[in-house]
């Protein structure tokens, strides 16, 4: 009986401060809602997370950096103070009304976001997979999130107005031209990409160039509104992605593909430097191997013409120029380098004559696309003609340098000017 009327005593003195006692009562519900937490947190998750860990799609990195289960748990705090919010006494209809709808507000949230992490899970464990460079689905996951965050802002503002969804939607219905104007960049990247996907205008890790944007590199993202390219400085540029459909790239995937990279340059020979070659200069050249057999083959062509032409001047009869002998002599060059691939085109030719020299043109291909052994294949093969061209009574034309002129003013004034005589 003491115990009971020691109860009573401290009810009838919690009556005179009721403030006190609807202190008390929120502390206890805040205190069983931060308990409800730690139970779902550390007992049910770790469970959950021990069991998924054993599948074989888990990973555990991707599981430690997108923890859904964790958030999904913080529901269970908000459903303990929206149902045990109205226990708590002395509270006033309109706060208990408000602080529900927080906690529903707050359920909703964390569904969105639990849902997006999902997503997000989803996105790393699809990329893991080889054919996820062809397809990339990050923005088809970002479109997905976008309408999830819609409907779940929806339907917090249905939850504090006191509103139904679809109601809210009918009302939402007269502002679809503003949505379209607000969304219209959204709008246009979906369509983008999935003519990006459906045309397979681009994957990740192609190497596209986009002058345009400057853009000269690696493409290392894709996303429903830009697709990013790490240029060759190690800088990032950033590409809506509907400038892929309504603007023009160059895509270098098909050169990878084939393990080739083509060698289109030129050396520009001095035209003045062209000349019919003599018995001595032919005699000489013989010694290339590789012009052995093209001289031999040549001079019995020219024999057997100039022969149907033996009434004709000499002037035209058909003989041997030191431009067209080096021609060919490139050409069986490169037949036998082994950085050239035999199975392409391959051809030396000569372009538009201009000032500044006789363009000879070569065009093949490496059998390599490594940077750094295509730009050595192609130093050496130039190197070696340039070094070259001298044997064959040619010149590389060069414009006039300082020196030059230096050189030239120099030689005219050593030699002493002398006056013309004149006899009078």
């Amino acid at each position: 009986m003491k115990h009971f009327a020691f109860i009573q005593n401290i009810q009838e003195w919690s009556d005179q401060y009721p403030w006190l006692e609807m202190l008390t009562s929120l502390g206890l519900l805040l205190l069983f809602a931060i308990f409800a937490n730690f139970i779902a947190k550390q007992v049910v998750v770790r469970g959950i997370r021990k069991l998924i860990l054993k599948m074989k799609f888990a990973n555990n990195a991707i599981l430690s950096q997108h923890s859904v289960i964790s958030r999904v748990a913080n529901i269970v705090p908000a459903i303990v103070i929206m149902n045990g919010i109205i226990t708590v006494p002395h509270l006033s209809q309109k706060v208990i009304v408000l602080v529900q709808m927080a906690a529903q507000a707050f359920i909703f949230l964390t569904i969105a976001l639990a849902i997006s992490q999902l997503l997000n899970v989803f996105n790393l464990i699809y990329q893991r997979n080889p054919k996820s460079r062809n397809k990339p689905i990050k923005g088809y996951l970002q479109l997905v999130k976008l309408l999830i965050y819609i409907i779940c802002g929806l339907m917090i503002l249905g939850t504090f107005l006191n509103k139904d969804v679809f109601t809210l939607l009918a009302g939402f219905g007269a502002m679809a031209a503003v949505l379209m104007l607000v969304f219209q960049n959204t709008i246009l990247s979906l369509v983008a990409s999935v003519q990006i996907s459906s045309y397979d205008m681009v994957r990740l890790g192609d190497w596209i160039e986009m002058p345009s944007l400057n853009a000269d590199g690696d493409v290392i993202d894709m996303s429903l509104h830009t697709i990013t390219v790490q240029n060759f400085d190690k800088t990032l540029t950033t590409i809506p992605t509907n400038r892929l459909v309504t603007d023009t790239f160059k895509n270098w995937r098909g050169m990878a593909h084939a393990g080739v990279r083509r060698i289109k340059r030129a050396i520009f020979i001095d035209q003045s430097s062209v000349h019919f070659m003599s018995e001595e200069e032919q005699k000489r050249l013989q010694d290339f191997l590789l012009l052995d057999q093209y001289l031999n083959t040549k001079q019995n062509e020219l024999e057997d013409f100039n022969h149907q032409l033996s009434n004709q001047s000499v002037y035209n009869q058909r003989r041997l120029t030191n431009l067209g002998t080096f021609r060919a002599y490139v050409e069986f060059y490169l037949k036998q380098h082994a950085g050239i691939s035999q199975n392409q085109s391959l051809m030396v030719r000569q372009l538009q004559p201009t000032s500044e020299g006789l363009p000879l043109e070569i065009y093949a291909f490496t059998n390599t696309t490594v940077w750094k052994d295509y730009e050595a294949i192609q130093s050496d093969i130039f190197d070696h003609l340039i070094a070259i061209i001298p044997e064959f009574g040619l010149q590389v034309y060069q414009a006039p340098s300082g020196a030059d002129f230096k050189h030239l003013a120099d030689s005219s004034r050593e030699k002493p000017y002398h006056l013309p005589s004149v006899n009078l």
